[in-house]
């Protein structure tokens, strides 16, 4: 019997042009700063323009370390930026995507989408607390943003 990977979406206007918003999300190596549960970025290779394609990261989740690998897809820079999972300790498979679109009272709309399938089945609690928490950080990178 598969899995189904969980889905979730949130949406949040920041008073910054979509090209700002684009740069501070493919700053990696200061995601510790910023986003809650990031402990550690590490651009493992990049392209041609400089930009991180695959990315290691250490984060705090469900009361543990877990380590994975997400490489980037540039091909719609900078309206958006997509990622799916090479490796990973604990999920299947996170795919994943920040959009950054216009706003119509100024500013851009930044839409950020995520898929994950766990290894180990959760409760439904458990999984919609950590999925309330993961995308929330679309709020984390508002503030960065903002505070540029």
């Amino acid at each position: 019997m598969a899995l189904m990977a969980d889905q979730a979406s949130q949406s949040v206007v920041v008073n910054a042009t979509p090209e700002q918003c684009f740069s501070v999300a493919i700053d990696f190596e200061h995601y510790p700063q910023w986003a809650t549960d990031v402990k550690e970025a590490t651009v493992l290779s990049r392209d041609a323009q400089g930009r991180a394609t695959e990315v290691e990261f250490r984060t705090s989740a469900l009361g543990r370390s877990t380590h994975y690998t997400l490489r980037y897809d540039y091909s719609e820079a900078p309206r958006v930026m997509a990622w799916h999972m090479v490796k990973g300790d604990i999920m299947r498979t996170i795919d994943g995507a920040y959009t950054f679109s216009p706003a119509a009272g100024g500013g851009t709309d930044v839409t950020y989408t995520l898929s994950i399938e766990l290894i180990v089945p959760l409760p439904g609690f458990v999984k919609r607390r950590a999925e309330v928490r993961i995308v929330n950080s679309v709020k984390d990178l508002k503030a960065r943003i903002e505070a540029a």
